[in-house]
Order: C-alpha cells, then sequence, then structure tokens
C-alpha cells in the first residue's frame, strides 16, 4: 500500500511488519520541492528499509518558506522532529537556539568521515562541533538554449558582460522570448549575495559587516537592469521563484536560467536533446562565483539516536548517492561516489564539475538565514520594480546586516 505526501505525491510503499520486529521508528522533517526530488527521496528511502528492516522511517515534507518557523516551534514546544534537513544558511541559527544535536564523536569515528574533504564538514560546524553530515550537493551553474545560441551565432557566456549582451541579444517580447529567467521572487537573494562577491564586494569579514557600498550597488544595477532597462527578462520576474523560472526555460519562455544540478533531470526530460546545454555561471568584474553547498540532515530529537544516524550516514553510500543523482541530478556529497563514470562520462555535467573547482561555501554567519529571507530579499525585489533605487536597496542591507550581527 502506498501512501501520499503533503504535495500528493506518491510516497515510498509502507512495510508492515509484526510489531517484535520493529525497534525503531523515526520522523524525517525535510523541504523538498520538485516531483523529482520525491521520486529521489523515495528511492533512497525504499534503499535504506531494504539495509535496516527494522527501522521505520517517516517523512514530512515542510515547505520551505515555512521551515525555519515550524522547526523553531518545534523546539519550543519539545516536539521536533528525529532528523532533520539543514541547508549550511541555517546551521548557526538551529544551533544557537537548540534544535540540532552534536554530532562530532559519531562523525569522526564513521568509517567514511576521511573520504570527504575538510570543507564539506566546515558548513555544518558551529564552535568547533559538527551538527550535520552531508547529504547531497548544490551545484550552481547555467542551462542556456543552445539552439538558440548557435542561431544567433553566440557562444556559451564566460562573463557577465557577455551573459547581458546574450540576454538582450536574444529577447524577442513579440514572440514571448526573453534571454535569461530571472528569479526574483523566492530564493532570489541567493543570486544577490554572489553578485555583490563576483563584483569584488565581501559580506561578513571577521565576524563585521563588509559590504562595500559602491560595488554591491553596481551589481545590484546590473542585474536589476535586465528588467528595468534592457527588458531581457519576462514582466514576471519580481514575483518568479524556482517553478516558475523552470517552467519558462522548459516551455521555450527564456534562453538562460541560472540553479544548480538539481534540476539537470527535469530539463532533460523537458527539452530535446542538442537543444540546451550548461556552462558555469559567468565571472563578474573580480571574480567567478557560484555556490558549491552541501545539503545536511542533522539529528533534532536524539530519542533515537542510533536509528537517525543511520539514515544520515546512508546518504553517504555509493547506492544512495547514485539513487538520488539518476532521480534529480543532484552531485553525491560523496566525492568517491561523485567519480562515478555515470557522472564523468556525461559531457553536461562537465560544467558542474568545473564549478566544483571554484565554487564557493555560502555565508553561514548567525543570522545569515534572517537576513537573507527578511532583507535582502525584499530590498531586491523593491530595486527590482522601481520602488528604490539599487543604492538605497543596498543600504537598506547593509542596515540590516549591521542590525543582524
Amino acid at each position: 500500500m502506498r501512501r501520499r505526501t503533503a504535495l500528493g505525491l506518491l510516497a515510498a510503499p509502507l512495510i508492515v511488519r509484526p510489531a517484535t520486529a520493529q525497534t525503531a521508528s523515526i520522523t524525517y522533517w525535510h523541504h523538498f520541492t520538485s516531483t523529482t526530488e520525491f521520486q529521489g527521496l523515495e528511492k533512497v528511502m525504499a534503499l535504506f528499509t531494504k539495509r535496516y528492516p527494522s527501522i521505520k522511517l517517516v517523512q514530512e515534507n515542510i515547505p520551505n518558506p515555512e521551515y525555519m518557523a515550524k522547526m523553531t516551534a518545534a523546539t519550543m514546544a519539545n516536539a521536533k522532529p528525529n532528523v532533520a534537513m539543514v541547508t549550511a544558511e541555517r546551521v548557526a541559527d538551529l544551533v544557537a537556539m537548540g534544535t540540532l544535536t552534536d554530532l562530532s564523536q559519531r562523525v569522526k569515528s564513521w568509517s567514511r568521515y576521511t573520504e570527504y574533504p575538510a570543507q564539506a564538514w566546515s558548513g555544518c560546524t558551529v564552535g568547533g562541533k559538527i551538527y550535520g553530515v552531508p547529504a547531497f550537493t548544490f551545484v550552481d551553474w547555467m542551462y542556456y538554449r543552445k539552439d538558440w545560441f548557435d542561431e544567433a551565432g553566440l557562444k556559451a557566456p564566460t562573463t557577465m558582460a557577455d551573459f547581458a549582451a546574450a540576454a538582450v541579444k536574444l529577447t524577442d517580447p513579440a514572440k514571448n522570448r526573453y534571454g535569461f529567467g530571472l528569479r526574483g521572487g523566492p530564493g532570489g537573494y541567493k543570486f544577490i549575495i554572489d553578485l555583490f562577491e563576483a563584483w569584488g564586494s565581501p559580506i561578513v569579514v571577521n565576524g563585521k559587516p563588509a559590504i562595500d557600498r559602491i560595488k554591491a550597488a553596481e551589481a545590484l544595477r546590473f542585474y536589476t537592469e535586465l528588467l528595468t532597462k534592457q527588458k531581457a527578462v519576462p514582466a514576471s520576474a519580481p514575483g518568479d521563484g524556482f517553478r516558475q523560472i523552470m517552467d519558462g526555460f522548459k516551455t521555450g519562455q527564456t534562453a538562460m536560467v541560472w540553479h544548480h544540478t538539481g534540476s539537470f533531470t527535469e530539463i532533460a526530460a523537458a527539452l530535446k536533446p542538442g537543444t540546451w546545454a550548461t556552462c558555469p555561471i559567468p565571472a563578474g568584474p573580480a571574480a567567478r562565483v557560484a555556490r558549491m553547498s552541501y545539503q545536511f540532515n542533522g539529528i533534532a530529537n536524539p530519542a533515537q539516536a542510533d536509528a537517525s544516524w543511520n539514515w544520515l550516514g546512508f546518504w553517504g553510500e555509493p547506492d544512495a548517492g547514485i539513487a538520488f543523482l539518476e532521480e534529480t541530478g543532484y552531485f553525491p556529497s560523496n566525492p568517491i561516489v561523485a567519480a562515478d563514470p555515470r557522472i564523468t562520462g556525461n559531457p553536461l555535467y562537465a560544467a558542474a564539475i568545473e564549478t566544483t573547482k571554484f565554487g564557493r561555501l555560502p555565508q553561514g554567519f548567525t543570522g545569515v538565514a534572517g537576513w537573507s529571507d527578511n532583507v535582502v530579499q525584499p530590498e531586491f525585489q523593491k530595486a527590482l520594480t522601481g520602488r528604490s533605487t539599487p543604492a538605497q536597496a543596498v543600504d537598506a542591507m547593509i542596515a540590516g546586516l549591521e542590525a543582524t550581527l
């Protein structure tokens, strides 16, 4: 018998076992969004159940915009799930409010610990203690319509200047075609932070605000003018989130879109081979910036710590990593698994492999999640819709960062 998730998707079949055989039951909170992510989770859960038949795993989907609020409420009510999905930007906040369990001893005695690079653990380390285990890797890159580029005599852009020029050239409103699918809605803030660094502005240095007002304003002006001046993005951009930019690219509305490898299988299923390709995010005036971050799982409620640890560690196994890759496109967190020929032998993954050589970890200071969602995002949208200038938006972001730190 199969049950449905909160999004109506079919979850892994429930396996009914005698009560005596059930030695542990754990809940797993996650914020997967797409159909392919749910399909990947189903595969990993099925493999886990086969490996650990005495552990009942119950998955619960929490929408990403509500995740921190739900986790905060669960922590205050002492009703935390056993295992929780944790993004690097949220680790410090979750540790500060006592949500996560210190896993340092378990991690360092784990047989696969040394298979991961040091930076894999830095995103879930606070005060020298490890609070998560990498489940898979986000590698940011760009999808583009190769057929449109070929027709226009263009090559994949390597600089932001080339990127903007291509976006303008490939825009034809009469055909409802635009050069770029700009994410101005939920989640769009992450590219603003990246662009600040690409223009040469740090965010935080030694725990103190370090945004360069002039450089940051130049970066924000460049990006917002793709809509306000160049008209090279859909008019809906200020409200477009993940689903809208993906659908725009798949249906032929946009020529380029920035996302990560997690949307690979969705794009591959929608577009004909040879009509699209991938490339690294173009370089800004000061640096080529793309995030290569790890998605972690951590133990929130340690009541079933051993069973929970088995679930955390299972994501580092080859079977789990490849199964999730095949459904979603997400890179395995374990570098040994990521070297599988099914990845290295696919030319469409070359851009992601190249990005791993210069990709940066996301910001990890305490309060970064709140600052990003509640300050950077709305101020970005104000500049995008003409309710403020890029300089005014950056000033507000700086003030918000100072208040946060």
